[in-house]
Order: C-alpha cells, then structure tokens, then sequence
C-alpha cells in the first residue's frame, strides 16, 4: 500500500514517534491513522498518554470568575502576533465575560457575529474554537489559573468542602492556587480512575498487555506485568493520582485529604478544565 508522506507526517504529530515507525505502522495498519497509533503504542514507540495532535494554530485562552460562575474560552487566530495583540486580548476577555454574566453560549451566534465584525479591524481569521460555563454550589471555590504572556494555557479548578465557611480560609485558597498551577503544568486527562471511560480502559489495558508480552516472560505473570504498567500510567493521566507539583511524594488526592484535617473539615476537588491553543479536540 502506497503511504502519502503527508500521512506519515499526521501521525508524527498525533504520537511524537519516529517518521519511519510511523510509515511502518500506517503500512501494517492498512492506511488505518487508529490501528496505527495503537500498534506503535504497543512496540513502545508512542507516549500511552499522548491522545491527539500537537497544537497547529494560534489563539488565546481566556477565563474569567464571577462569584460562583467561571468561564474559560479558547480563541483562534493564524499568527502569534495576533495572539498578543491588545485588540484580540480585549475581544476575548469581552467574550468570555459575555458567556460569564450574559448567559451567552459559546458555540452561539452572538460570539461568532463578534469574531466576524473584529476580523474587519484585525485583518485575519479568527474563531471560537471551544469555550464552556462552570458553576459552583455553595461549599465550592473556583480558582482560574492563565500561563504567562501569551495564554496558551487556561485552567479552572473547582474545590469542595463540607464547609462552606472554610473556602475563605487561606490554606484552602491556596491549595486551590497551587493546584491550578499543577494542572497546567501536568495537564491530566481524567479527574480520577473513576472517571475513565470503560472503552479507554479497555484499550490502555490491552495494550500494556502486548507489552508485556514481549518481555519473555512466563505467561502467568504478565497479568500482573501489565496491571503493574496501568497504575503507574493512571499516576501519570488521573488528577488525583499524580504527585501534588509541591510535593510528588504525596498525591493531590492525599494533599487534599491532609488539608482538610489540618483546618479541620474535609477538603476534596470536584473538578477541573484544562484548555491548552490547538490541542485536538
């Protein structure tokens, strides 16, 4: 079968390995982009955790809270100069306020009759790539979190007490803080291993199972080989398993958990949004 280079190069991105492996595996997969990224997750050859393209655009995170509502929204554009440009910061921060304080969807009309009338003065296309509202109850706290100059990273935590009283407290506030910094640094795909979706599970578990299989090993251990592979890959992807970003000795689950006996109540977190420019959706 006739592999386009272009092909090659797509795969490339969605994996991170070599441009010959990925040739080889489009090659044996049939032209098939998923079978192919499957085999080379089980030869090795591609990070487990990698599940999609590497940015290919330009844009701006934006979020915004306003007691217990947060938003965060993503914006598109062709140029980083456009990115840091006052008019385009200004255009998203008044957008995401819209989705915040009016009700306004971001997949809606009204965003994209604004982004179409601003492509008129910032001459160059421009979109809303994706953007969502995020509400607290009365015993959570929302922290947002923007990384450096340009905004390609957003992030929104959501923690919870039993307490409603103990969300002013300073260490509270600041667990909050350090965990957003820690989502964007770590950039989790699941909250827990609870929240893994079956067909993910099924999929990671065969495949580290074919690893293992190609360690020689006597057959009634590779269960455990690969079983071994999926609690330190769920350590990796799930928020709650990975080491706190100001202690990787102790789990953000732990971290909170010890919070909470220190101002007395319990102290967990109930959810989180990460918005990295260009990642594939």
């Amino acid at each position: 079968m006739d592999i386009k280079a272009i092909d090659v190069k797509k795969l490339r991105e969605m994996t991170g390995a070599g441009m010959m492996d990925c040739k080889k595996a489009l090659t044996e997969a049939g032209g098939d982009f998923k079978k192919a990224e499957k085999l080379l997750k089980e030869q090795g050859l591609a990070a487990a955790a990698k599940r999609g393209g590497r940015a290919t655009n330009e844009g701006r995170v934006f979020t915004l809270i306003n007691g217990k509502k947060a938003g965060i929204l993503e914006v598109a554009c062709e140029t980083d100069f456009v990115a840091r440009n006052d008019t385009f910061v200004d255009l998203g921060k008044g957008m995401v306020a819209d989705m915040v304080d009016n009700g306004v969807a971001a997949d809606g009309p009204e965003l994209a009759a604004t982004v179409q009338n601003a492509i008129t003065t910032i001459k160059e296309n421009m979109t809303v790539r994706r953007g969502k509202v995020i509400e607290a109850d009365a015993n959570e706290i929302l922290t947002e979190y923007v990384h450096g100059d340009s905004g390609r990273i957003g992030v929104i935590v959501k923690i919870k007490t039993d307490k409603p009283q103990l969300l002013s407290e300073e260490p509270v506030t600041s667990f909050a803080f350090d965990l957003a910094l820690h989502v964007a640094a770590f950039r989790p795909q699941f909250l827990s291993a609870q929240t893994i979706n079956e067909d993910y599970r099924a999929e990671q578990e065969e495949i580290f199972l074919a690893q293992a299989r190609k360690l020689d090993k006597p057959e009634n251990i590779l269960p455990g080989i690969a079983k071994g592979k999926m609690k330190k890959h769920l350590s990796e992807i799930c928020l709650l398993e990975q080491g706190f970003v100001k202690d990787e000795k102790r789990s953000v689950a732990q971290v909170a958990k010890d919070l909470g006996k220190q101002v007395g109540g319990d102290v967990s977190v109930s959810g989180y949004v990460y918005y990295s420019v260009g990642e594939a959706l």
